[in-house]
């Protein structure tokens, strides 16, 4: 009796770019602490050691998220306009595109100084703030202090935001032992998270025109 030789099926053949949304896919549904090799492999339908083949470690694959989110945003700065109003817009962009993934939150600082498209950004940034009159000193505080602040902001609009039960809770403080919060967290509730954001970015960018204009 002879027996036909079944062919075996090939390796799937697996892109950075198909990597990468798999791995989005599963942060958005599970957080950082579910992005895993694993799990990436499940979503691509692929063996956890097949994943291995294209990607070293976790490292790497986180890299690959934050690129896929922050790459699509366009780094070039408005060509018209204030430059706190040319920064504003790009901080915007970023806040769209994280804002709709938020748990690739954390990732952005751990990988800031690997990533192209947040060195992209940063660069148009700098730039936007050497144009403002800072020195070197002051623009790597305001560099800095800016990236802090789309980073935080976006965590406190996604993960503690005015109308959740954070403020709820500050609200109904004894008025006795915390008038000042109780009064905050009241008035809080009523500031919708576009003006909460963009409040305090004009806070940020007028900080550093001052401190532009003194040098």
């Amino acid at each position: 009796m002879s027996y036909a030789v079944k062919a075996m099926p090939r390796p799937r053949s697996l892109t950075a770019e198909g990597i990468a949304a798999a791995a989005l896919a599963v942060l958005d549904r599970h957080g950082t602490g579910g992005l895993t090799m694993r799990a990436v492999a499940q979503e691509l339908g692929v063996s956890t050691m097949g994943l291995y083949r294209y990607v070293t470690d976790r490292e790497e694959l986180e890299g690959l998220v934050v690129e896929l989110v922050l790459g699509a945003v366009d780094p070039a700065p408005p060509a018209d306009g204030t430059w706190q109003e040319r920064i504003a817009a790009l901080v915007e962009r970023v806040r769209a595109a994280v804002g709709a993934h938020p748990a690739v939150v954390p990732l952005t600082m751990t990988h800031r100084h690997r990533s192209p498209a947040i060195l992209r950004w940063s660069e148009s940034v700098a730039g936007l703030l050497t144009e403002a009159g800072t020195d070197d000193r002051q623009r790597v505080v305001a560099l800095r202090g800016l990236l802090a602040y789309v980073i935080g902001a976006i965590q406190l609009e996604h993960l503690g935001p005015l109308a959740g039960a954070g403020t709820v809770a500050i609200a109904g403080l004894d008025p006795a032992e915390f008038p000042n919060l109780r009064a905050t967290a009241q008035a809080a509730r009523r500031v919708p998270a576009d003006e909460e954001f963009r409040g305090g970015l004009a806070l940020l960018l007028a900080g550093i025109g001052r401190r532009g204009a003194a040098t």
